[in-house]
């Protein structure tokens, strides 16, 4: 059975059996991804487990039943996968340190870019700058100085109007 079984077997929660196992450090097996997997005896461990503490007994007074079984299921292969994880983890160090001497050597060449361009911007920028200067001082030697002119004066008297007739004042809507 699963954790999940037993646990519905023993009227608790999944979690609850899993902290069993591993504070008391009793003998389970695993599967190869590493769930629990117990057999009639250890269910039968547990139950005993759940009696004892309705009982009132605490769970740190509580000693395993059953002798530890040597070695659990998945684990003799930890020592094959450790050596291939080294050789990953190598590897990736590698790839690692080569992609960061690559991004390194393109950020150089891109500031080197960088500066070229603000470089040639910057000479662009002076022979612009003595070519209006250039051009300015051909405009002052072409135009004389202007003279200030007469300011404008308006005629300040009043412009006679025509006055209406009243008969076109009194009808003037039509």
């Amino acid at each position: 059975m699963n954790t999940s079984e037993v646990a519905k077997l023993l009227g608790v929660s999944s979690s609850t059996i899993q902290r069993w196992v591993k504070q008391l450090e009793l003998p389970m097996e695993k599967n190869e991804r590493g769930h629990y997997h117990f057999s009639s005896k250890d269910i039968q461990q547990l139950k005993e487990i759940h009696e004892k503490l309705q009982t009132g007994t605490l769970l740190h007074e509580i000693s395993p039943v059953g002798e530890k079984r040597s070695i659990r299921k998945g684990t003799i292969k930890a020592v094959e996968n450790d050596q291939v994880m080294e050789k990953l983890i190598g590897k990736v160090k590698e790839l690692e340190l080569s992609l960061h001497a690559k991004a390194d050597s393109v950020a150089s060449y891109q500031l080197l870019q960088h500066r070229r361009e603000i470089e040639e911007l910057q000479d662009q920028v002076k022979n612009l700058t003595q070519q209006v200067e250039h051009l300015q001082s051909k405009l002052n030697e072409l135009t004389p100085p202007l003279l200030p002119e007469k300011p404008l004066v308006f005629d300040q008297t009043k412009a006679k109007r025509k006055k209406k007739n009243f008969m076109s004042s009194l009808l003037g809507f039509l």
